[in-house]
């Protein structure tokens, strides 16, 4: 039985002057966003605030998850050369402190498209000084020199999505996706380097049950996960999955006390919430930040 799409469930049509101007630049650089390919709810509120997730190496995807509006095929074209310089370009136009980049995934590629997803961060941080940079990135197919590499541009945040529960993972992702992989390039990440904040995120209403998040949790914080984000899937078109249930916000929000109990050092849950989410990044800017200042006075107190 189809679900009915309740009241608190309320998207905005994306409209407004900053909207349009954001929208014009995209453009005219040709670069695309996962806020327009998989019609995040959040488009109007973000891009009326100056903010977009830039999504490197095209619009198509070697994959095809079915819970994902973005288009699945084989990529006719190799990664933009020109994109890292385009991206940074963008990123001062907007004048963003705060970037989240992610990627089609391109299993076509040798690398899986770690090494071009490196050159846009680094052209990032060397172009706009004191950006900070989160890189939501496919699973490179769990090959650790993708990962390394990947690691070695330095990003603020890197972030991998497990997506669902780990029984819903092959109905809802693509089969090339798996629940453990996911875990395993999120755990990857912190070997390379133990202080690289990692950070993931979770869809509900697809079926899953109170135990079974229990455990995502767990496996979550077992690979040293610091971020996490809890979302309603919304279909996006009759061909995707059907949304099983439309959870509550007092839901939402009892989940996350229960997600921070954990040992998470941020959590943002809610109907809307989604992987690039303007709240969770003022909140992880100012922790970042904080932790940067901290470092440089230590280097002050030991002289160097």
């Amino acid at each position: 039985m189809k679900a009915a799409k309740p009241d608190w469930i309320k998207v905005r049509l994306p409209s407004g002057q900053k909207y349009k101007e954001i929208s014009s630049l995209l453009k005219s650089k040709k670069l695309h966003t996962v806020c327009e390919e998989a019609k995040c709810p959040n488009i109007a509120e973000c891009w009326s605030g100056g903010t977009a997730t830039l999504m490197l190496m095209g619009d198509t995807c070697t994959r095809g998850c079915r819970f994902c509006a973005v288009k699945s095929g084989i990529p006719s074209l190799p990664p933009d050369p020109l994109e890292p310089i385009k991206s940074a370009q963008t990123v001062a136009s907007m004048g963003l402190e705060y970037v989240v980049l992610t990627s089609v995934d391109r299993d076509d590629l040798e690398d899986f498209g770690a090494g071009h997803f490196a050159k846009v961060i680094d052209t990032i941080h060397r172009e706009c000084p004191g950006v900070l940079v989160e890189a939501l990135v496919p699973d490179f197919q769990e090959n650790f020199a993708s990962i390394e590499t990947l690691c070695a541009s330095k990003p603020e945040v890197f972030a991998h999505n497990i997506e669902v529960v780990e029984r819903l993972t092959r109905s809802i992702r693509d089969q090339r996706s798996g629940y453990a992989s996911s875990l395993n390039v999120l755990e990857q990440c912190k070997k390379i380097n133990p202080r690289q904040l990692t950070k993931s995120s979770i869809m509900l209403g697809l079926g899953e049950t109170d135990q079974e998040l229990n455990q995502a949790f767990q496996d979550l914080r077992s690979v040293g996960v610091d971020f996490l984000t809890i979302g309603q899937y919304l279909r996006p078109s009759q061909k995707h999955a059907a949304v099983v249930e439309y959870v509550h916000p007092e839901k939402f929000e009892t989940l996350k006390a229960f997600a921070l109990s954990f040992g998470f050092a941020y959590v943002a849950s809610g109907p809307l919430v989604r992987s690039s989410y303007r709240a969770g990044e003022f909140f992880i800017s100012s922790m970042i930040r904080n932790q940067q200042q901290a470092q440089q006075m230590e280097g002050i107190d030991h002289g160097i």
